[in-house]
C-alpha cells in the first residue's frame, strides 16, 4: 500500500506521477447493501443476455478477470488477476480529463470509476461507474488484440491536441454525471445541465483531434460492435454495462453501419440513445482504422497547421523539428512563408528535449519566460544546417567563437557571436548557443541581449506537433483541480432500508439463516412500498426452497409496484424472469 492509498504492483509503479494524482482508494466498505444487490442484478441480467449477444470474449474475459457476478470487484483482486494479461485498474474519482484517460490506457491501466449508479438508474447512467468499467471494459481486455488496440488507442489519443471547448465540454458531462447520481437532485437542475451540453455540443466551433478521436473511442471502446451489419455482436463497454442500451441496440431501431475512419466525424450525445451503432469486422480492423487516423493528426503531420493547432489549444504541447529536437511549453505565434513556419514563440515555461530526454541546461529555469528560434534553410545555401558537416559548417563559418549573421529563407535575421553547438547522438547539430545576439523579422526585433545567451534550435522542418510535454518530468503537471467533485455516498450507519437489504444478502451468503425472510418482506410491503429489488431477491429464494404460497404474494406484490412505478415494469419483469428460467434449468 503506498502514501496515496492504493495497492500498487509492478505495472502501477511506472506510472509518472502526473497520471497517480487521479487515482484514489477504492474503499469497498463504503458499498453499500443495496450497492451489492445493484451490481448483482445488473450482472445477472447482463450475463444471461450477453451471452447471446456480446462477442465470445466477454464471456471468456469474465472468467479470465474473475469478475464475480454476486459482488462489486475488489480492485485488489481484480489486479492480482489483470497481472497475468499484462494490466492493471485503478480506481479514480468518475470523469478525468481525456487525456489523461486514454494515457492511462497506454500504460496497460484500466481506469474504474469506483462509484456505483443509484437503484433508480439502474438501467443507464451517464456518469462512470463500476458496473460500467469493471463489468463493461475488463473482460474484453482479455482478448489480445483488442488490449493491443486499447493500449495503442491510448499511445496515440493522448498525444492528440485538444481545444479549450473540448475541456468545458467535459466538465459539462462531469457535472451531468455528479448531479445525476446525486440522490435529491432537482429534475429542474438535471434538465438545466442536459441543455448546456446540448447548447456546447452545438456551438464547438472546428473540431480538433481530441473531438475526433474521443469520436473514435466512442463508436469503438464505448458503443462498438463487431461481426457483420446483418449479425453483430456487443463488445463496447457501454452496452455491455447498460440493461437498456445492450438491448435497444440490436433492434431494428438502431442504424447499424460498416466501421470506418467515417466515424471520426461522427459526434455522439451522452444524454441520448444512440441513433447509430458502427460494426467493425474484426478487432485487428479497429488499429487500421486508428492508423489511419493518427496519418492525419499533427503528431505525423507536423508543418504549420500542427503548430497553428498548438497555438489555438493554448495548453501545454511539443513540436519536433527535422533533427529530433523537442520543444515543449504554451505556444504563443508563428510567423510564416509560403506556407511554411520560419520563426515560432512559446510563453512561459519551457524546455528542450532530444528522445523524450530533457536536454541538459535546457529546462524551464533557463527559459522561464518562453522560448523562440527560426526554422528552415538559410537563403542562397542549398544545404540545410542540420546536414551540414563539421568542415561545411567551418566554411560557412557556423562555429565556436565566431561572429555571424545568419539569413533565414523568409526573412528571419540572426547575428550574434556562437557560443557552442549541442549534437544529437548521429552527430548532427540540433542547437547553437550565442551571445550578442539579435534576433530580427524584416524590421522588426524578435530578441536582443548583450548578457543573455540565446539558443538557436536547428531543423528543416517541423515533423510532429502534440499534446503534452517532450519528457515528463520537465513540467510540473501535479494540477488536477476539478471544479466539482464526485459525492462521496459513504454513511457511518446503515439507513433501515440498507439493514434489510443486508439481512438478505447474509441470508443468501450464509452468514445468517435464522432471519424470517417473509418478515422482512411484510416490513418492506409496509415500510418502503415501492421498493422493487429486495421483493425480488427475496422472490430468488422463495423459488429457489419452492414456497409456492410466499412466492406468489411477493409477485402480486410486484405487480402492484409496477402499476404505481410504470418505469420499474420492465426491470421487475426481467428480474423475474431471471429467477423463474434459473428455476426451471435447476428442476
Amino acid at each position: 500500500m503506498n502514501t496515496s492509498g492504493y495497492e500498487s504492483n509492478p505495472i502501477l509503479d511506472k506510472l509518472p506521477k502526473h497520471l497517480r494524482q487521479f487515482i484514489k482508494p477504492q474503499n469497498y466498505e463504503d458499498y453499500t447493501p443495496i450497492d451489492q444487490a445493484v451490481w448483482r442484478y445488473v450482472m445477472r441480467k447482463n450475463v444471461a443476455y450477453l451471452s447471446k449477444v456480446a462477442h465470445k470474449s466477454y464471456a471468456e474475459g469474465l472468467k479470465k478477470t474473475g469478475i464475480s457476478i454476486d459482488n462489486i470487484p475488489n480492485m485488489y483482486g481484480m489486479n492480482r488477476i489483470l497481472k497475468d494479461l499484462g494490466w492493471a485498474a485503478v480506481a479514480v474519482d468518475g470523469f478525468i480529463p481525456p487525456a489523461a484517460f486514454m494515457e492511462f490506457q497506454a500504460y496497460n491501466v484500466l481506469v474504474i470509476a469506483s462509484d456505483i449508479r443509484q437503484l433508480e438508474n439502474i438501467a443507464y447512467t451517464p456518469s462512470p461507474d463500476i458496473i460500467h468499467e469493471g463489468a463493461g471494459h475488463a473482460p474484453i481486455i482479455a482478448n489480445p488484440e483488442y488490449a493491443a488496440y486499447l493500449r495503442r488507442f491510448g499511445e496515440i489519443g493522448c498525444k492528440a491536441i485538444s481545444s479549450a471547448k473540448d475541456f468545458e465540454l467535459y466538465e459539462a458531462v462531469r457535472h451531468l454525471s455528479i448531479i445525476k447520481e446525486a440522490k435529491g437532485t432537482d429534475p429542474i437542475e438535471i434538465k438545466k445541465a442536459e441543455k448546456h451540453i446540448e447548447y456546447l455540443q452545438e456551438n464547438m466551433g472546428d473540431p480538433s483531434e481530441m473531438s475526433f478521436i474521443r469520436n473514435l473511442h466512442w463508436w469503438t471502446v464505448e458503443y462498438g460492435l463487431i461481426g457483420t451489419v446483418e449479425n453483430p455482436k456487443i463488445y463496447g463497454a457501454g452496452l455491455l454495462s447498460s440493461i437498456g442500451e445492450s438491448e435497444w441496440c440490436m433492434t431494428d431501431k438502431v442504424k447499424k453501419l460498416p466501421y470506418s475512419l467515417e466515424a471520426a466525424k461522427t459526434s455522439f450525445d451522452i444524454t441520448k440513445p444512440q441513433p447509430q451503432l458502427f460494426v467493425t469486422p474484426d478487432f485487428a480492423f479497429l488499429s487500421q482504422v486508428l492508423e489511419d487516423f493518427a496519418n492525419t493528426m499533427a503528431l505525423r503531420k507536423g508543418g504549420l497547421s500542427g503548430l497553428q493547432k498548438l497555438i489555438d489549444s493554448k495548453e501545454l504541447g511539443t513540436i519536433e523539428l527535422s533533427t529530433g529536437l523537442q520543444i515543449s511549453g504554451n505556444f504563443e505565434s508563428v510567423i510564416s512563408h509560403e506556407g511554411n513556419p520560419i520563426y515560432f514563440q512559446t510563453k512561459g515555461k519551457s524546455a528542450l528535449a532530444y528522445r523524450e530526454r530533457e536536454l541538459v541546461g535546457q529546462d524551464t529555469n533557463q527559459h522561464k519566460t518562453g522560448f523562440g528560434s527560426p526554422i528552415g534553410r538559410l537563403k542562397g545555401i542549398n544545404i540545410p544546417i542540420e546536414e551540414m558537416s563539421p568542415r561545411d559548417l567551418k566554411a560557412y563559418k557556423i562555429y565556436e567563437g565566431e561572429i555571424v549573421s545568419l539569413d533565414f529563407v523568409g526573412g528571419i535575421n540572426v547575428t550574434g557571436r556562437i557560443i557552442t553547438g549541442t549534437r544529437n547522438l548521429q552527430g548532427r547539430i540540433i542547437l547553437i548557443t550565442f551571445e550578442n545576439c539579435k534576433v530580427t523579422y524584416l524590421d522588426k526585433v524578435l530578441f536582443e541581449s548583450e548578457k543573455e545567451q540565446y539558443n538557436m534550435a536547428i531543423g528543416e522542418e517541423i515533423v510532429s506537433a502534440y499534446h503534452g510535454s517532450a519528457d515528463l518530468k520537465s513540467f510540473d503537471l501535479l494540477d488536477h483541480t476539478i471544479s466539482t467533485t464526485t459525492k462521496d455516498p459513504s454513511k457511518d450507519t446503515l439507513n433501515e432500508l440498507e439493514a434489510y437489504y443486508k439481512q438478505i444478502r447474509d441470508y443468501r451468503e450464509g452468514r445468517n439463516k435464522i432471519i424470517s425472510r417473509t418478515k422482512v418482506f411484510q416490513e418492506i410491503q409496509q415500510k418502503f412500498p415501492l421498493d422493487w429489488l429486495l421483493p425480488v431477491e427475496i422472490y430468488e429464494m422463495a423459488m429457489e426452497n419452492n414456497d409456492q404460497d410466499p412466492a406468489k404474494e411477493i409477485r402480486s406484490h410486484l405487480h402492484g409496484i409496477k402499476l404505481d412505478n410504470p418505469k420499474a415494469g420492465q426491470l421487475i419483469d426481467d428480474g423475474i424472469s431471471l429467477v423463474e428460467t434459473n428455476f426451471s434449468l435447476k428442476s
